[in-house]
């Protein structure tokens, strides 16, 4: 951001607020989130990314230059991860724990960053941090190139449908500003990326600490032809990637406040709505047609993704939170067997027979695992056979639920296609899957019989056991 430009969004912030906020509501919203392997600079980074845009206010500034004198790890410089790591663990350990949000905008845009760990018993912040995400900067330490966690997290933003990923080769200052280093690093990981579910990959060689190529352009690297990272954030183009267009809106809320009136609130996943469209309430299967969308603006004659709104019905038909309402004709998947990609996220393996609750948007009903069709070794990206998933491990995995789930693919809609899986004592988030398919009848019988209701039966009296664990001892 010029200098003038600054001075302009200044005087229209202190002349105008209106105009300023109308200004930036209007912006188109890009989030992402940067990941990789441990102390590979990602704090560091987006507190580049805020200190060149002018980002940072005054007083955060000056705070976190005090705090550079006490946990700082750059010397006597600024030391930009603190703007980012505000946990005091963090701060001692020098590492990031959970995710971080940062928001900022600039001329063209405005962002929402996610800066998840790179630890690996961390990976489940980092899912999380990635689900909600159109892009990931995923950063290489230059000296070490293409690591475990740097594979892990790739195939992570694979399986969570991101298909734009910025590959940042930080700390060139450490390794001389090498061209060569950079392409050797550029061609290995082009290499694995290839099995990778992306649409668009890119390449930038940085310097995070002393802001080579981030905001401004390195007189370091006059090898590098290409855009800056800020540069590439400003104009890589995500919206065609959604290519899904039939309606689903889930009802999160049942919006009663008199007689008169009775609403389903709700964010729509997907597709749009119009007033007058015929709709179907799912599971019931019940019809009607939309009477009106209600919003705190006002009411609208249209509603599309992403949108909170509160639907009314011309029909008195009996929907509740957790239910589906689609158009009519274009109906989800229904089944209470389905395949998905499994990140499993808990000590304690994911194994045939437990009961989990599970989230399906805002519906929740209970679950287990029936069999494992197998899991993948993050490194070579092969599948192995497998009877369950330990802590980080990925997999694909049979369900078989107590209600019928309404779905589509996760790659084809993320907001029908995902389901988190919730321990029903602790209540703890311990696995996300996402859908890939139903699951026939015929292949109800790939796991025992006899250990699936051995474990039903163990686990009511020893929530923590497992059929297998008893068999073994």
């Amino acid at each position: 951001m010029s200098q003038q430009t600054d001075f302009a969004e200044t005087d229209l912030l202190e002349t105008d607020i209106e105009s300023y906020l109308k200004k930036h509501e209007n912006k188109e919203m890009l989030r992402f989130f940067t990941c990789g392997s441990v102390d590979d600079g990602k704090s560091t980074l987006i507190g580049r990314l805020l200190h060149d845009s002018k980002m940072i206010f005054e007083d955060q500034l000056a705070a976190i230059e005090n705090d550079s004198k006490k946990s700082g790890t750059t010397g006597e410089a600024i030391d930009l991860a603190l703007l980012v790591d505000g946990l005091q663990s963090e701060r001692e350990q020098g590492i990031t724990i959970d995710v971080a949000y940062r928001y900022f905008a600039t001329e063209k845009r405005k962002f929402i960053i996610a800066d998840t760990p790179g630890h690996e018993q961390y990976t489940r912040n980092m899912a999380t941090g990635a689900s909600t995400c159109d892009l990931a900067i995923i950063l290489i330490d230059a000296r070490y190139g293409v690591q475990v966690q740097t594979r892990r997290h790739s195939f992570i933003c694979s399986l969570l449908g991101v298909k734009h990923v910025l590959v940042a080769v930080n700390k060139m200052d450490l390794v001389d500003y090498s061209q060569e280093r950079y392409q050797a690093i550029k061609k290995e990981y082009r290499e694995f990326a290839d099995e990778l579910n992306f649409s668009d990959v890119r390449f930038v060689p940085i310097s995070a600490l002393n802001g080579d190529n981030v905001v401004e352009e390195s007189v370091n690297m006059p090898w590098y032809p290409g855009a800056t990272l800020m540069k590439l954030l400003n104009t890589i183009n995500v919206e065609q990637d959604d290519s899904f267009t039939q309606f689903r809106f889930q009802v999160q809320y049942v919006n009663r406040p008199n007689l008169n009136f009775r609403g389903f609130a709700g964010t729509v996943g997907s597709g749009h709505i119009r007033v007058g469209d015929a709709i179907v309430a799912l599971p019931s299967g019940k019809e009607s047609t939309v009477k009106s969308i209600v919003t705190f603006d006002g009411e609208f004659e249209r509603a599309d993704k992403g949108q909170a709104v509160t639907l009314t019905l011309t029909d008195e038909i009996d929907i509740s939170r957790g239910e589906l309402i689609v158009k009519k004709g274009s109906l989800p998947i229904s089944n209470k067997q389905l395949n998905a990609n499994v990140v499993w996220m808990h000590e304690d393996e994911l194994e045939v027979g437990r009961e989990f609750y599970i989230k399906h948007g805002s519906k929740m009903t209970t679950g287990h695992a029936i069999s494992f069709e197998h899991k993948f070794d993050v490194n070579t990206m092969e599948r192995s056979p497998t009877s369950q998933l330990a802590l980080n491990e990925i997999g694909s995995v049979n369900f078989e639920v107590a209600q019928a789930l309404h779905f589509d693919a996760y790659d084809d809609n993320k907001s029908s296609g995902a389901f988190i899986i919730i321990d029903r004592l602790s209540n703890l988030t311990v696995g996300a899957g996402m859908i890939t398919k139903a699951v026939d009848d015929e292949n109800k019988e790939n796991y025992s019989v006899f250990e699936l209701e051995f474990n039903t039966l163990v686990r009511k009296h020893f929530p923590h056991w497992g059929a297998r664990d008893i068999l073994k001892g």
